[in-house]
């Protein structure tokens, strides 16, 4: 029983170190190894990872370098409209914030422009320290992320708990070490041609038919759907991300060792930071890649069918080649003039 003093109250020292009857949170570490998505998902919505991220500790974290994943293998087929070339997305963060801003029989509008003042000193510096795609509500629930560590590493400290210190110290350096790596790997590379002042207008075909149309200067749009997001990883790299995954499970053993009081803060901080990071990734309204982002614009509209999609886009662009070559109508087969173009049906 913890000790009692003159007014009947029981001293946080002690009570830090009595079992709640009936639980044990010796396992609570082993919340930090449930493979949720969260933090692959703010990598990909982010483009990067800041050295905030450092503070924002959620189950998962020991799978950062995963976020090239989260497209689910779908490299969806593009249409030029200008040009009629076909092709595919090929940036899979790109693939998760068109899903995100999709809607299934849907076409969605979306605008590629280039952050300004991208190469000013400062404004590196604040993309170093912070993601500036977030909405109002985005930034407040992932500034609470932090809040909540600050909170449980100053409750460590009051009661002296120098295990939880430890286990909370060795998750901010693996996180450390992926925010270093994923910064490393998400250096902007071969995006093909330069083609200054060339505006640009691509289809997109996801699944679940979803539509996205995506319009700017050929160039941005070249930064966010072609060549690579992240490099692969080199042996360094990839030695020091298993290093980082291995501090997480080594932490999870570690985590018996604290007092009571702190395995409880702990483990809520894991599932409250899992929580408002969830809902500040919900709440990102614009994605950023390589100084350029994507918002959607206007409301989404609604088609009855693929086919109304497309001959409206033909004949508003008045060609068909990229219809044809994204299989959305046949070449060959009875033909109908469709807002004075001819198509072929």
């Amino acid at each position: 029983m913890a000790s009692q003093n003159m007014s009947g109250e029981v001293p946080l020292q002690s009570w830090s170190n009595s079992p709640i009857t009936g639980i044990s949170l010796d396992a609570a570490g082993l919340v930090a190894l449930a493979d949720l998505e969260i933090i692959e998902e703010r990598t990909a919505l982010t483009g990067t990872s800041t050295y905030l991220d450092m503070f924002v500790l959620c189950p998962g974290m020991h799978r950062q370098q995963h976020a090239t994943g989260l497209n689910c293998s779908e490299f969806p087929a593009v249409a030029a409209l200008t040009s009629g070339y076909v092709f595919r997305v090929e940036n899979p963060a790109t693939v998760l914030f068109l899903h995100k801003m999709g809607k299934t029989g849907h076409l969605v509008n979306a605008e590629v422009s280039q952050v300004s003042g991208i190469n000013s000193p400062w404004t590196e510096f604040q993309s170093a320290w912070w993601a500036p795609n977030s909405s109002s509500a985005s930034s407040a629930s992932y500034l609470a992320t932090i809040a909540l560590t600050m909170l449980a590493i100053m409750c460590m400290m009051l009661i002296g708990d120098w295990w939880a210190l430890t286990i909370l110290s060795i998750l901010m350096l693996s996180r450390i070490c992926n925010i270093v790596i994923v910064r490393r790997r998400s250096q902007i590379g071969w995006k093909g041609a330069l083609e200054p002042g060339v505006k640009g207008d691509l289809l997109i075909l996801l699944s679940q038919d979803r539509w996205i149309r995506m319009k700017g200067n050929v160039d941005d749009l070249k930064a966010v759907v072609s060549g690579q997001w992240m490099r692969d990883m080199t042996f360094t790299e990839s030695s020091v991300a298993a290093t980082a995954t291995m501090l997480v499970y080594i932490d999870a053993a570690l985590a018996s060792n604290a007092q009571q009081i702190g395995k409880i803060a702990l483990l809520v901080l894991l599932l409250l930071s899992a929580g408002f990071l969830g809902f500040s990734n919900d709440q990102v309204e614009e994605y950023q890649m390589f100084g350029r982002s994507i918002k959607a614009v206007g409301q989404a509209k609604a088609y009855k069918r693929r086919r109304d999609l497309a001959d409206e886009l033909i004949g508003e662009t008045g060609r068909e080649d990229w219809a044809i070559r994204l299989g959305m109508i046949n070449a060959g087969s009875d033909s109908k003039n469709v807002q004075g173009v001819q198509v072929m049906m």
